[in-house]
Order: C-alpha cells, then sequence, then structure tokens
C-alpha cells in the first residue's frame, strides 16, 4: 500500500484489519477500487461527522459510531467518527486517528481468530476509554463543589466552569445516546459475518458498559445541575445582603442630608443655632442623634 494513511494487519488465520486514518479521496477512492462498497457508505466516510447506524448489505455490514475525545488545550469533550466496514475476512476502520486505542490495538499487532473477537476487542477499549473521562468530569465536578462555597471566589470563573462541564456532559451525552441501540442491532444482524452467537456474552457486556456510562452521564448531569442552582442561590442572596447593606446605609445618612439641606438653605429669618457661639456642635449633635435613633429602629426591627 503506497498511501501512508492506510496499513493493514493479516493474521495468521487469513484475517486482515485495515486501518485508514484519514477521511480524504485519496483513501475514500481506493476503498472504490479495491471493495465494492455502496456508494452512499462511501460518501459517508467524508467528513462532517454523520449519525450513527448500522446498515447491512449483501457481503458486508457498514456501522457509523461516535466515540468521545478530551481535549486538553480547551479542557472541553469532543466527538470523533469511526466507520467500520465489517466481512467474514476483514475489518476495515475509517477515522481521522485522533482516538488513542485504535492507535495502541493497532501497534500491539492485536491477535484474534475471527472478526467478530478482533471486533469486540476494539469495541471493548473503545467504551474502556471513556471511563478515564468520566472520571475526569467527577474531578472537575468536585472541584467546582469545594469552590462554589469559598467566600471571595471569583464568580465569573465559577460560572464559566460550571458551564464548561455542564457542556461536556451534554456533549459527551450526544456522543453516546446511540451505542447501546446500535451494539444491539449489530448483535441481531451479524450473524453470517461475525457468528456473534458465540461472542453473544461478549458483545452483552459491550451493551452493559455502555448502560454504565450512560448513568455516570445522568448521575453528573443531576449533580452539576445541582451545583449551578446551588450557586444561583449563593450568588442571589450574596446580592441581596449587599442591596440590604446599601440600602440600610443609605437610610441611615438620609438624616445627615437632610439637616444639612436644611442649615443649608438661605432664608430671610434666622436658623435655630445659627451665629451662636456652638452652632456647628450644636447641629453635629442633631445629626448623630438623628442616626443613632435610625440605627436603634433597624435593631429593633431585627434588620441589622
Amino acid at each position: 500500500m503506497e498511501n501512508k494513511n492506510i496499513k493493514q494487519i493479516k493474521f495468521n488465520s487469513g484475517l486482515r484489519w485495515i486501518n485508514i486514518t484519514k477521511q480524504g479521496k485519496p483513501e475514500i477512492e481506493w476503498l472504490r477500487k479495491n471493495f465494492k462498497f455502496d456508494e452512499l457508505a462511501l460518501k459517508d466516510c467524508f467528513p462532517p461527522n454523520q449519525r450513527p447506524k448500522v446498515n447491512e448489505y449483501e457481503n458486508y455490514i457498514f456501522m457509523i459510531l461516535q466515540f468521545p475525545v478530551y481535549n486538553n488545550k480547551t479542557g472541553e469533550t469532543e466527538s470523533s467518527e469511526i466507520e467500520f466496514f465489517i466481512s467474514e475476512n476483514y475489518l476495515i476502520t475509517v477515522h481521522i486517528n485522533t482516538i488513542a486505542p485504535i492507535s495502541k490495538l493497532f501497534d500491539e499487532k492485536i491477535k484474534a481468530n475471527s472478526i467478530g473477537e478482533l471486533l469486540y476487542i476494539m469495541m471493548s477499549e473503545l467504551l474502556h476509554y471513556c471511563f478515564p473521562m468520566l472520571n475526569h468530569i467527577s474531578q472537575d465536578i468536585d472541584a467546582i463543589e469545594s469552590h462554589i462555597f469559598k467566600i471571595g471566589y471569583n464568580n465569573i470563573n465559577t460560572i464559566k466552569e460550571i458551564l464548561r462541564i455542564k457542556r461536556n456532559i451534554v456533549d459527551f451525552r450526544k456522543v453516546m445516546q446511540a451505542h447501546k441501540s446500535i451494539i444491539k442491532k449489530l448483535i441481531r444482524t451479524s450473524n453470517k459475518f461475525l457468528a456473534t452467537q458465540k461472542l453473544e456474552a461478549y458483545y452483552g457486556n459491550l451493551v452493559n458498559h455502555t448502560k454504565d456510562i450512560w448513568e455516570f452521564l445522568e448521575n453528573y448531569k443531576d449533580t452539576i445541575d445541582a451545583m449551578h442552582e446551588t450557586y444561583e442561590s449563593l450568588s442571589s442572596n450574596r446580592l441581596n445582603q449587599i442591596i440590604k447593606t446599601l440600602t440600610i446605609f443609605s437610610v441611615i445618612v438620609f438624616p445627615l442630608t437632610l439637616l444639612a439641606a436644611i442649615f443649608g438653605m438661605n432664608t430671610m429669618n434666622s436658623m435655630p443655632f445659627v451665629k451662636s457661639p456652638y452652632d456647628f456642635w450644636y447641629i453635629v449633635g442633631i445629626m448623630l442623634v438623628g442616626v443613632l435613633c435610625m440605627i436603634f429602629y433597624f435593631r429593633h426591627k431585627k434588620w441589622i
């Protein structure tokens, strides 16, 4: 094979695994020349991502699945697509080489006695690849839970982190929601190619893995939603406290402003205490009495 993006492993039993690590025109054209695949299936191999599905043809099964990939730079969960062409004697995988388990299995040159066994090993590795990402989401939730109750924690950063986690969970759910039905459909339609009756228990384990992943995601969704509501409640309460403090302060200062305005008026008749030896102190005393009366009233009402 001249194309460096097309590699294969030949097993002793005569089986082949062809791994195509780019979804470009040369790679799809190579498939068209060497295999009599349906044009719609070949078209589905091109970007953008297609919906997950399983289609049965006369000599092969075409399957599309998406798997989550964690982007270390952005901290977000993205989807990566794999197309499978499954026949009795070969397995072809088409992807963009972003999912580590595929490259790992190919480099290790795994051994398999049948295509059904090879596909099971591959699917098992891909599903197990999801669990470290689930653990990462769990750690993010624990971290935000500890930060959310810290006084003075940056509000903008907190809400950004909560929304990032929620987005990751939503994207993860979008990727995984079809897996259970797709694997069940694969089991029903693949007997003549994969002899899945012999591997029924193993493929049943794959369905159980998808259920476990979905349950984790449901739990994380409920938890982060609760964290979001808690944060909104704390923010609202903090804002109410600030408004309450400012309101009390403005009401306490009101007598001072009123007295200053009264004694600052230019009137024909003399103001009380004005031009007396202690006029300034009289006025200040009246202001202090007014402030103390307001504070006493607020404390009596238990507002402060």
